[in-house]
């Protein structure tokens, strides 16, 4: 189960275990927003339904919220674990610009990879190897992207992420 933690001004911070956020609402720092079904967490005195959302009590701030950290998951993801040269399914990343050659880690020289054509291509550029690229590498955008711990978007996160959309 996991839960989607929400700024006091309703911005997506992260995603926490139910656990954990249970232990925020516990401590007064979270308010519970929607629940996950019919799902009830009991004690011996308490009797609380499984936080599917929650809001913090007091506002968080978060320095270089907008920047999305390069990661070889965060590339694998951004890609569909496709290969950018032959579509094939990739299990390691590529430089699309060498490092031997001044390449960065960036979101616009990385790209996912299979094996086949990580070891084919070596430290050539693809134009040098006669190859081209699916599609233009770039920083991926969308509010699940800027949630730590988010891989995918759950159904009762929906309405929720679409209020930091339509800010």
């Amino acid at each position: 189960m996991r839960t989607l933690v929400l700024n006091a001004g309703y911005e997506p911070l992260a995603v926490v275990s139910f656990k954990r956020a249970l232990v925020l609402v516990l401590n007064q720092k979270a308010t519970i927003l929607a629940g996950v079904g019919e799902g009830r967490v009991r004690s011996a005195n308490s009797d609380f339904e499984v936080p599917a959302v929650i809001l913090l009590q007091r506002y968080v701030r978060i320095p270089n919220s907008r920047q999305i950290p390069v990661s070889r998951r965060g590339v694998l993801r951004r890609d569909a674990h496709r290969c950018g040269y032959c579509g094939k399914s990739a299990n390691t990343i590529d430089h699309v610009l060498p490092k031997s050659r001044g390449g960065a880690d960036s979101w616009e020289n990385l790209v996912a990879c299979c094996l086949r054509c990580n070891n084919l291509k070596s430290d050539k550029t693809p134009a040098e190897m006669g190859w081209e690229l699916r599609f233009t590498p770039k920083m991926p955008t969308g509010v699940i992207w800027t949630v730590r711990g988010a891989e995918k978007e759950e159904p009762h996160w929906r309405d929720f992420l679409s209020y930091q959309q339509a800010a």
